[in-house]
């Protein structure tokens, strides 16, 4: 185990890691998206070097001036500079801006269903075992379909390698472009990019999300263009059937609703980043400010570097288009930089996970704590005890606590059983 967890990648790197850092750059992945820009930037800073080193030892006169000319002052670049990475600075800062708040919208969507799962449980007896499974299986799927949903991509699988009673028929949405140069104005008199069609493709009913829902639900849920929204729909229609009891009124409904309305929001929030790109004008000024700066380096480096030129400005053109592409990934951070698979399966562990473990915490054992050796072999003093901790929860002055209570002694009192039927199998008492 401790072999295995020493093999984890640490995510997290300080300054003694700086030789790891350094080998691994041939495996960068900034590197190997910029790395058609960089090669570009590296073949015409080698060009320009040897044309100028050709010139420049030409017998000719008029080859010389040319040479010359082609070497011009570090001035201009070193006061761009300083206004370029001012764009970098603001986009990349923009970006990370909505990366960290793409985290907080899944933590609250954490949040929210554990506080909405525990509500359900609160309430077991109101809401029914049927129902109760029904809701934190729904609230389990939540993140799932709504992974789906932010991150478009085909989840066909072939329908050969599925058996058939086990094949699901689902409607893939329609993936409209986020496309901010056409909002409807006709005085931009720029067509608008026509939306993918939607189709329809067959999935397994195994797999996570689908597994969690029953065969009635399926054929709704997999029509459903918004199947996030059609899950808190469903949610807030089976607390609304929910009927009112001694300890659960309509606060508590009103409550319920809220959480679920509040994943509605978590929703729309995922939404707005994942549909609102950054603005056209900035990002194509801030790239094309870069690309003039890189390319006509060379021209102010030629002169005291010569055939070095090249080298140097290809390890400045990774240094800033990489720092450009660091914003462009994390702009939309449901695309890979959030690991939200990871969170899914937190969130349906911490909702679903072990029944028996969360249900010990709503009905502590700890203030049960009896002495077996009380009771006698024929289990008469059993049912002075149960009497007794049924008596005593009936005096509490809290509904909630009284029902977990009386809860947690009638299991007691049935491990209590069983664990004396088990000594009677031993001593031969039992057949």
């Amino acid at each position: 185990m401790d072999g295995q967890s020493n093999s984890l990648v640490n995510n997290r790197h300080s300054a003694s890691d700086w030789f790891y850092n350094v080998k691994s750059i041939p495996q960068s992945g900034v590197l190997k998206e910029v790395l058609g820009p960089v090669k570009a930037v590296a073949c015409w800073s080698l060009f320009v070097s040897m044309l100028q080193r050709l010139f420049w030892y030409s017998n000719s006169n008029m080859m010389k001036s040319i040479a010359s000319g082609l070497c011009i002052p570090a001035t201009a670049h070193s006061f761009l500079v300083s206004a370029l990475g001012l764009l970098l600075v603001f986009r990349t800062n923009s970006s990370y801006q909505r990366f960290y708040e793409g985290r907080k919208i899944w933590e609250n969507i954490l949040n929210h269903s554990r506080n909405l799962s525990r509500m359900i449980q609160l309430y077991s007896k109101e809401v029914g075992e049927d129902r109760e499974r029904l809701l934190l299986n729904l609230i389990a799927a939540f993140p799932y379909l709504l992974r789906l949903h932010i991150r478009p991509g085909c989840l066909c699988e072939s329908p050969e390698s599925i058996d058939r009673k086990h094949r699901l028929l689902i409607h893939q949405p329609a993936a409209a472009p986020v496309d901010t140069r056409y909002d409807g104005d006709k005085a931009f008199r720029i067509r608008a990019i026509p939306d993918k069609p939607s189709r329809d493709c067959w999935v397994d009913r195994r797999n996570l999300p689908w597994s969690l829902f029953e065969k009635s639900s399926l054929g709704k849920l997999a029509r459903a263009k918004n199947r996030p929204l059609w899950v808190c729909d469903r949610l807030g229609r089976e607390i609304m059937s929910i009927e009112y009891g001694p300890n659960y009124t309509s606060r508590e409904r009103l409550t319920m609703l809220s959480l679920v309305g509040k994943l509605t929001d978590a929703l729309g929030q995922c939404e707005r980043i994942h549909q609102t790109a950054v603005p056209l004008n900035y990002a194509r000024h801030s790239l094309r400010s870069l690309t003039l700066w890189l390319f006509t380096l060379p021209f102010a480096l030629v002169k005291d570097l010569g055939f070095l030129t090249a080298p140097v400005t290809a390890c400045t053109a990774w240094l800033l288009y990489g720092i450009y592409q660091i914003g462009y990934s994390i702009e939309d951070p449901f695309q890979g930089s959030l690991r939200l698979s990871i969170l899914c399966d937190a969130i349906r562990r911490d909702v679903l996970g072990n029944y028996d473990d969360r249900d010990s915490a709503f009905a502590p054992e700890d203030s049960w704590e009896v002495d077996d050796e009380r009771f006698s072999d024929d289990g008469e003093d059993l049912k002075e005890l149960l009497d007794h901790k049924v008596h005593s929860t009936s005096l509490s002055k809290d509904p909630v606590t009284s029902l977990f209570r009386e809860t947690g002694a009638v299991k007691h009192i049935t491990r209590i059983h069983e664990q004396r039927d088990q000594s009677f199998k031993v001593a031969g008492i039992l057949q």
